[in-house]
């Protein structure tokens, strides 16, 4: 599976957990693979599960970024993208931080309104200088 795809579906599965906080990731999960039949690779499992187990701390660590805005105020659309990139940029070593960036930037584009990019692109790269990642 080509990794652009494999990051989509991851943020499907991200996405959905924002509506679904009374399901587990288990749950969610299961249910868009075998009823929906979302493909997965071993990134998808690693981002959404690690995503998911670490969203207070990578919630923590975004709120630090958004200059003027609360955490509140962003669309779940947003919230998604900007969660799968940080989870990238904060734990995947081997993915750098401008790709996580650029694909990040490409999902808001495809899935959120025309304004949104630009404000997901200045809370991850605040974020990628925090984390000394290039």
């Amino acid at each position: 599976m080509q990794r652009r795809i494999a990051r989509e579906n991851a943020f499907i599965l991200i996405f959905e957990s924002i509506f679904k906080e009374d399901e587990s990731c288990e749950e969610i999960f299961t249910k868009a693979t075998e009823i929906r039949g979302l493909e997965f690779d071993d990134y998808v499992k690693t981002a959404f599960f690690g995503s998911y187990e670490n969203k207070a701390y990578i919630d923590s660590a975004v709120e630090k970024h958004l200059t003027g805005w609360k955490k509140e105020r962003i669309s779940p659309v947003s919230m998604a993208v900007i969660r799968l990139a940080a989870y990238e940029i904060m734990f995947m070593e081997d993915i750098p931080s401008r790709v996580s960036i650029n694909e990040a930037i490409e999902l808001s584009k495809k899935y959120d309104d025309e304004k949104s990019y630009s404000f997901v692109n200045g809370v991850l790269n605040a974020l990628s200088e925090e984390y000394n990642k290039k």
